[in-house]
C-alpha cells in the first residue's frame, strides 16, 4: 500500500512537471512568436490633411499651407510636400509640417506625404488645388480698363448671369476692424491720404443695411442686418458711361424693376471696373427709385464679395487692387 502512494506521488509529480514545461515553453514559443509579429509589422497608416488653402489666389501671391496629422511623427518620420502642374506629381524642397508657395499656375495640385525612416509612404493627404484669379488681368489692356482709360466701342451690354451668385457687404468688415490692414496697405502707397482718411472714405462708400444679395435669373433678394428679406425681377435698362473728377471713367450697368415687392428699388445700377461680358468677382452697387440720381451718386457704393469668402480671402483680394 505505501509502495502504490509512493509511485502515485512520483507520477504525479512527473506529470506536473512535464505540464509546467510545457505551459514554459508555450508562453516562451508565444513571446517570440509576438516579438517576430512587432518586428515585421509595417508601420500603421497616418491620416494627414492640409488646412489654410484660399478661395483663390493671384499671381505672384505668397501662402502658407499646414500638414495636419492624427497623431504626432516620431522622430524618424517625416513630411514630403508634392506639387503637379499636369498630373504628375514632383517632390519639392520642404520636408517640414507648413509649406510656403507663391501662385504660379492655375490648377496646380499640392498634396503631403509621411514618410518613414526606410522612405516608405505611410500617410498622405488628399491633394488640393490652387485657383489663381486676376480678376481683371494682368495685361496692359485690362489694366488701362481697370484704371477707367477705355474707348466707347469698348463698352458692351452684359447679361445679369454676369452677376448671378450670392453675395455679401464688406460693410461688417469694415466696422469689425479687419480692412485696416487694407488702409494701411493703401496709405502707404499714396502720399496724399493716411490710414484713418482711407477708412473714413470707404466707411462711407460701403455703408448699407443690406447684408447679403442673392441674384439668380432675373431676380434679387436683399437680407438686410435682421434676416428681413425682400425679391424683385428686374430687366435690362442699358449702360450709361460716367466721366469722374479725377478724368477717369466708369460704366454703371442699369437694370429696371418689371416686378415684385414695392419696397424695393425700382433702379439697381452695377459697377466693377468690367466693361464687356464677364462675370464679376466683387461689385459696387447703387439703387433707388430715380435712375438718374443714382448716376450722379458718387460717394455712396455699397460693395459686394461672394458669399463663400472668408475675411482673408476678402482682404487678400482687396490687398491685391
Amino acid at each position: 500500500m505505501k509502495s502504490t502512494i509512493i509511485k502515485n506521488t512520483i507520477l504525479l509529480g512527473s506529470v506536473s512537471l512535464l505540464v509546467a514545461c510545457g505551459a514554459q515553453e508555450s508562453e516562451s514559443a508565444d513571446g517570440h512568436a509576438d516579438s517576430e509579429v512587432v518586428a515585421n509589422q509595417p508601420e500603421k497608416d497616418i491620416e494627414v490633411t492640409i488646412d489654410g488653402l484660399a478661395e483663390h489666389y493671384h499671381t505672384g501671391d505668397s501662402f502658407e499651407l499646414t500638414a495636419h496629422t492624427n497623431s504626432d511623427l516620431a522622430t524618424d518620420q517625416s513630411f514630403e510636400w508634392l506639387e503637379s502642374q499636369d498630373g504628375e506629381f514632383k517632390t519639392l524642397d520642404e520636408q517640414s509640417d507648413t509649406l510656403t508657395y507663391e501662385a504660379k499656375e492655375d490648377g496646380t495640385q499640392i498634396k503631403v506625404q509621411v514618410l518613414s525612416k526606410d522612405g516608405d509612404v505611410i500617410g498622405e493627404s488628399e491633394p488640393v488645388t490652387i485657383h489663381i484669379d486676376d480678376h481683371h488681368g494682368d495685361d496692359y489692356v485690362s489694366k488701362r480698363v481697370y484704371n477707367g482709360f477705355f474707348y466707347n466701342d469698348e463698352v458692351a451690354d452684359r447679361e445679369l448671369s454676369d452677376w448671378e451668385g450670392q453675395w455679401q457687404s464688406v460693410h461688417p468688415y469694415l466696422e469689425s476692424g479687419a480692412l485696416d490692414e487694407v488702409f494701411e496697405h493703401k496709405a502707404n502707397n499714396d502720399d496724399s491720404m493716411t490710414a484713418e482718411d482711407y477708412k473714413d472714405y470707404y466707411t462711407v462708400g460701403y455703408d448699407t443695411d443690406i447684408q447679403y444679395i442673392d441674384i439668380h435669373d432675373d431676380s434679387f433678394t436683399f437680407t438686410d442686418m435682421d434676416g428681413n428679406q425682400e425679391t424683385a425681377a428686374y430687366e435690362y435698362d442699358g449702360y450709361e458711361i460716367l466721366t469722374y473728377e479725377r478724368g477717369n471713367r466708369g460704366v454703371r450697368f442699369v437694370y429696371k424693376k418689371i416686378s415684385g415687392e414695392e419696397t424695393m428699388p425700382e433702379y439697381i445700377q452695377f459697377s466693377d471696373h468690367i466693361i464687356p461680358p464677364e462675370e464679376s468677382s466683387h461689385f459696387h452697387l447703387y439703387w433707388g427709385d430715380n435712375r438718374q440720381e443714382l448716376l450722379d451718386e458718387v460717394d455712396h457704393w455699397p460693395t459686394y464679395y461672394p458669399e463663400s469668402y472668408s475675411e482673408q480671402d476678402l482682404v487678400r483680394d482687396m490687398l491685391a487692387h
